[in-house]
């Protein structure tokens, strides 16, 4: 009966959130670190396959309600470089899983009614050989749609991201392709992975599960100066829900709203401080040098 409901609680509760969230402004970008699996293998008393089994299932979800939150580009963080220091067991049942599900995609229903673009960012060079097919159907098969885009971090690291970025604008360089001086940060964001694919766009939110209150070394040139909000949770990733997913996108809301209310402020008080009939003054001018230059 508890059980029961509990069950109603969080429905209705879900059923604010989302009217909350609705409401207000949605991130165009959402970057997770998943985090916790194997933790939360330990503490059932499982194996640590069936953690990272648990926490795909996760993916999945906040892949549906992502989309149906309005999120235009979800990034998730699935393999880091750091990761290779794990066994070669884990590593290799991670690729399978991996591989496993984006052959899934390929055939998922979802994948083609939302029009969903997979990409990998990363140095696929260093994953096994079928996850590299796998990578290479999935990319292929939605690779002329636009309606969500789904980029999966895999083999990735947010310092050489940049790195291979400047080695390529380098080479550029060195070819007589590029000038110095048309170097800009456009330039250096144009050539983060995906290579030779647009550019990743820069993240409005980034979440962490699992309780680590740090980023990484994700999306590092993506998520650093620009208003990217940031929600470390508790549960861990297998345990994620979607009312973790809505109370972080509230918190960008609630963010972005004391970012516009700090200009407001800013912009009052710089007409205080210079005065009405100043102002006044430099709109008549502005006003005069349009109509001159017309």
């Amino acid at each position: 009966m508890l059980k029961f409901i509990w069950r109603i609680l969080y429905r209705v509760y879900e059923r604010s959130l989302v009217q909350e969230v609705v409401n207000g402004t949605v991130p165009r970008h959402v970057a997770v670190i998943m985090d916790g699996n194997r933790r939360y293998a330990g503490r059932i008393k499982r194996a640590t396959r069936f953690g990272h089994a648990k926490g795909a299932d996760t993916t999945e979800k906040v892949i549906d309600w992502s989309w149906e939150a309005g999120v235009e580009h979800l990034t998730i963080y699935a393999f880091s470089t750091e990761n290779f220091n794990r066994s070669e067991d884990e590593t290799e049942a991670l690729f399978d899983l991996i591989g496993l599900k984006f052959d899934e995609m390929c055939e998922d229903e979802r994948t083609h009614t939302r029009r969903m673009r997979v990409r990998v960012i990363g140095d696929t060079s260093k994953v096994s050989l079928s996850l590299q097919r796998s990578i290479e159907k999935v990319e292929h098969t939605t690779r002329d749609y636009d309606g969500f885009h789904l980029n999966v971090a895999i083999a990735y690291g947010g310092r050489q991201d940049i790195v291979q970025a400047v080695q390529e604008i380098a080479n550029k360089v060195q070819r007589g392709e590029l000038e110095l001086d048309e170097i800009t940060e456009s330039t250096i964001s144009d050539h983060l992975y995906p290579a030779g694919g647009a550019a990743v766009p820069n993240v409005d939110l980034i979440i962490r599960t699992g309780g680590d209150m740090r980023v990484s070394n994700f999306l590092s040139w993506q998520a650093n100066g620009n208003e990217c909000a940031a929600y470390f949770c508790a549960p861990f990733w297998p345990e994620f829900r979607k009312i973790d997913l809505l109370r972080s996108i509230r918190v960008y809301q609630s963010r972005m709203r004391a970012h516009y209310q700090n200009n407001e402020c800013r912009a009052e008080k710089f007409v205080n401080a210079v005065g009405k009939t100043e102002v006044d003054d430099v709109l008549k001018k502005s006003k005069r040098v349009i109509k001159e230059r017309a």
